[in-house]
């Protein structure tokens, strides 16, 4: 991924793998309070021209990464990160089905958000 930088647009709620200046990747979340702290992955998106080159799974990696240095946990919602989180259990802890339970239903509370 030579030339692809991620940041985190915590604000809009997006991971971001951006390339030249343009926005070629994202992973959409929400920080979860309660009943821990938490990132919530809702929807991985790569731009169709940018597909094949590993920026999904380098965002999910970053995710999980932030989280740990944010001494949070991500609990995924997104279809994508949750297949991801399958392949690496070593980097990226299963979360507390209670805490998916509350993603799901802040998720419920704001349809608006995604």
């Amino acid at each position: 991924m030579d030339g692809i930088e991620i940041r985190d647009d915590r604000d809009a709620g997006r991971l971001e793998a951006v390339e030249g200046g343009e926005v070629v990747g994202r992973i959409e979340y929400f920080v979860l309070d309660e009943p821990a702290p938490a990132l919530v992955p809702v929807h991985t998106v790569v731009e169709p021209a940018h597909e094949g080159k590993g920026i999904a799974g380098s965002l999910a990696r970053e995710l999980y990464a932030l989280a740990a240095r944010e001494d949070a946990v991500v609990a995924p919602l997104c279809p994508y990160v949750v297949r991801w989180a399958a392949r690496h259990p070593e980097e990226a802890p299963a979360a507390d089905p209670e805490l998916l339970r509350a993603a799901k239903g802040w998720l419920a509370a704001h349809p608006e958000r995604f």
